[in-house]
């Protein structure tokens, strides 16, 4: 401001008197605009922690087995949070519970554990609502799925639990493939009793049951309290795809169609943050096992004797995946608990 502005008035930048108070208020004006556009460029330059907070809550519901170990360290490594989202992970007691979860739109998706057979149940309720983007292929090799016995029980084998107790985790997949092993190994007149698998221990010491259909890390827990021994590993591979080194897509970590169209960048960054879970699980595994704990029934030192089932991305399928998940659907399809034959291919995620 000159001598002459500050004694005859103000005047605009073409030398036109303007009255006090419209000065006032384009000084408010650039003031307000100055402000505005230091909070876009401070919100633009922010880490991506601080600008997650506008995005959705991602709703991702998982159940405590070993299987889920590439979520549980996206989680712990920040992967999601370096992607600027805000993931929360629910912990349910079985894999229905995550299925009906994200049926009812209180969960956005699964982990990795939460069985294939539970998201295809709520598939054919609700079509078009799931689509899976990563499995856990377990097989004799990489141990999710097992038979477990008292440690100093007289099992030799499967076939020595015809008409005795057995226990299975929680859900109709389990329940099913139980009884489908048992059949199959000629354990016929077996009694299948469906727990939770934090029980499955307990129960065998118990004497509840005289054997347990379980998924790790319960057959770890069991064999290191010196309680329990596996009986035989891998038995959907061998038992029910015919093959004990075949993929069991067993589990599967997914997203609804509902979140994937309401938000795709959202979707695309969340699905490469879990993909560096499942890298760093591939290449890390003495390191990755410590994120089970608080999110499994073991920790510390424990945790580096667990057996680690391999994983697998949507774009990684080859078609011998996708016939042995196929036959894996279709065993439900002809046990009557499917209503009607489901499609693999359908259901996995397209980039």
């Amino acid at each position: 401001m000159n001598n002459r502005d500050a004694r005859t008035g103000l005047h605009d930048r073409n030398g036109l008197r303007v009255s006090d108070d419209d000065a006032i208020d384009s000084s408010r004006r650039r003031i307000l605009g100055v402000a505005a556009a230091g909070a876009a460029l401070a919100i633009a330059g922010a880490p991506s922690i601080v600008r997650a907070q506008s995005g959705p809550k991602i709703r991702i519901g998982y159940w405590p087995i070993a299987a889920g170990l590439p979520f549980y360290v996206a989680l712990e490594k920040g992967y999601f949070k370096e992607a600027g989202l805000d993931v929360e992970g629910l912990k349910f007691a079985g894999a229905q519970q995550v299925m009906e979860a994200v049926l009812s739109g209180r969960a956005d998706g699964s982990s990795n554990g939460t069985g294939s057979a539970n998201l295809a149940i709520g598939e054919l309720a609700q079509p078009g609502t799931f689509k899976i983007f990563a499995t856990n292929p377990s097989n004799a090799k990489h141990v999710l799925d097992e038979f477990i016995v008292a440690k100093d029980s007289p099992y030799k084998a499967i076939a020595d639990l015809k008409g005795k107790r057995v226990a299975s985790g929680p859900g109709i997949q389990n329940v099913t493939l139980a009884k489908q092993v048992l059949e199959k190994s000629g354990a016929s007149g077996a009694t299948v009793i469906e727990l939770p698998i934090g029980q499955h221990v307990a129960t065998i010491v118990a004497g509840q049951a005289d054997a347990c259909y379980t998924l790790e890390p319960t057959g770890t827990v069991g064999r290191m309290n010196g309680t329990t021994r596996v009986l035989e590993a891998g038995v959907i591979a061998k038992y029910v795809l015919g093959d004990p080194m075949a993929p069991w897509h067993g589990g599967s970590a997914s997203l609804s169609s509902a979140f994937i169209k309401k938000y795709p960048a959202e979707t695309k960054k969340y699905i490469a943050a879990y993909a560096k879970g499942i890298e760093f699980v591939r290449t890390n595994a003495g390191e990755a096992r410590q994120y089970m704990k608080g999110y499994t029934a073991i920790e510390g030192p424990l945790t580096t004797e667990v057996p680690l089932a391999a994983y697998m991305l949507h774009s990684e399928f080859t078609k011998s995946d996708v016939a042995y998940f196929q036959k894996f659907f279709d065993l439900f399809h002809e046990k009557g608990i499917f209503s009607s034959r489901l499609m693999v291919e359908p259901m996995l995620y397209k980039a």
